[in-house]
């Protein structure tokens, strides 16, 4: 698991990263078109470092606060400029040139996406077999035929090859006012998987689907796992387990009398028994032991529950029959990255919308403290992984700059196509109005993010 330190670092390096990203593209098409430059920082507030270079001496900057960055051009909206810079004024540029170089950053930031994604593809993406385990009685996935043991082969017109996949085109269909239709096969005996369709009816449960983490928990079905049996691995160090004498290999048959038949079961009962002394049989070798256990009592969301500290021994190759990989040759991967980038920025955009008409969940906004968990927890899996989350914050930075909210690059695009129709500058008392409105949706937004990080933490 990530420490507070790596989470913290690998999300400074991610930010860092995408915002020089989005601030280059506007830095160099502003330059394409003979804008100077006056100031590249990376971050805001108090500048750490700073640097001037080239003919036009732009300050190059690293700056205290890694959440963000900009790049300052001439303007004579904010400074005096001289009569021989004018024509490189931000201000003096065509409509046409502005709205290049306030389009560029969050385009570099889709392109980037494009280029984490090949690489991510190229490298290959693990995953597990989207395999349908317990479906609950009269539930959506019930009425709809989904069965267990049946595995996911495509999610509306999409073939997908892991529960990542099938779980990105299930909340798209979702989102695309679905029903979400699946196809399944079915493995017979003796005859090749029969596919069918499954179509799972979800109006009005849009909410309660989009709130984090309850996708499949209101569908009514789990992700199918294999069930390792009752063998004892890994205990903690003074553990209930291990005061009490157990070792690794040994096997649960029995507790309080009751036959155990494989891991689920062993800890279903452990869990259901803290704070009670319990009767564990063994086997050992050759040798069958009875042992008493003190259950500790820990709280979780569920209240109290048991534990003894002792993890699972999975045999070799216990879960390679539900091992996937996406893994394609660099024209290949290229394309599917394309796709896969368009895909989820159409699927942002949908979300944004659906959370505005409160059809989705406003839980599913995260801040920092939540971005900086996942980034930790990627960058632990492998560059993979991280690539994979730098896409998707990649592409969350360049759709919310492209949104028509004052203070960001969409809304000062939208100031310019206004300037262009009305064929001369928007008043200062509009754009002072549209600058208030717009800091107050970014405060809302922020507001309802750290609300999610902390409740989150809180449990």
């Amino acid at each position: 698991m990530p420490t507070i330190l790596n989470s913290l670092l690998a999300f400074i390096a991610a930010i860092a990263l995408l915002v020089a990203v989005h601030e280059f593209g506007h830095y160099a098409v502003a330059r394409l078109f003979g804008v100077k430059v006056l100031r590249y920082s990376i971050g805001f507030g108090q500048v750490l470092w700073s640097r001037r270079a080239g003919a036009d001496q732009t300050e190059y900057c690293l700056s205290a606060i890694p959440l963000g960055g900009y790049v300052k051009l001439l303007d004579e909206r904010d400074c005096a400029v001289s009569f021989a810079e004018r024509g490189r004024a931000f201000n003096r540029q065509p409509g046409s040139v502005r709205m290049a170089v306030l389009f560029a950053g969050p385009a570099f930031n889709l392109v980037f996406a494009v280029l984490a994604y090949t690489l991510m593809f190229m490298n290959g993406v693990p995953g597990i077999k989207p395999v349908i385990g317990a479906v609950d009685a009269g539930s959506v996935a019930a009425r709809a035929g989904l069965r267990e043991g049946d595995t996911i082969v495509a999610v509306g017109t999409q073939r997908v090859l892991t529960w990542e996949s099938a779980t990105l085109g299930m909340l798209d269909e979702l989102l695309a006012n679905g029903p979400i239709r699946l196809d399944v096969s079915e493995k017979i005996r003796d005859r090749s998987p029969a596919v069918r369709q499954v179509v799972l009816q979800t109006a009005g449960l849009e909410s309660e689907l989009t709130e984090p983490g309850q996708l499949f928990v209101k569908l009514g079905f789990k992700p199918w796992r294999p069930v390792p049996d009752a063998v004892i691995g890994e205990l903690v160090a003074g553990g209930p387990a291990e005061r009490a004498g157990m070792q690794s290999g040994d096997r649960v048959l029995a507790v309080d009398g009751i036959a155990v038949d494989n891991w689920a079961e062993w800890v279903e009962m452990i869990r259901a028994r803290p704070g009670q002394r319990i009767e564990v049989e063994l086997q050992r070798a050759e040798e069958e032991l009875d042992l008493a256990v003190d259950v500790e009592a820990v709280d979780s969301d569920a209240g109290s529950i048991g534990r003894i500290g002792a993890a699972v021994l999975l045999s070799p190759g216990e879960f390679d029959s539900m091992r996937a990989e996406e893994r394609y040759a660099p024209l290949e991967a290229l394309q599917r990255a394309t796709v896969r980038t368009w895909e989820m920025s159409a699927l942002t955009l949908r979300m944004i919308w659906r959370m505005l008409v409160g059809d989705v969940s406003v839980k599913n906004i995260s801040g920092p403290i939540n971005i900086a968990q996942y980034a930790g927890y990627s960058a632990s899996i492998g560059i993979s992984a991280f690539l994979g989350f730098l896409a998707v914050v990649s592409i969350s930075l360049g759709v919310l700059n492209l949104l028509p909210v004052p203070m960001l690059d969409g809304g000062q695009i939208v100031y310019t196509l206004a300037e262009q129709l009305k064929g001369s500058p928007l008043s200062e008392r509009a754009q002072m109005i549209g600058q208030q409105v717009g800091i107050g949706l970014l405060l809302l937004l922020m507001s309802f993010a750290f609300y999610n990080d902390i409740s989150r933490l809180l449990g």
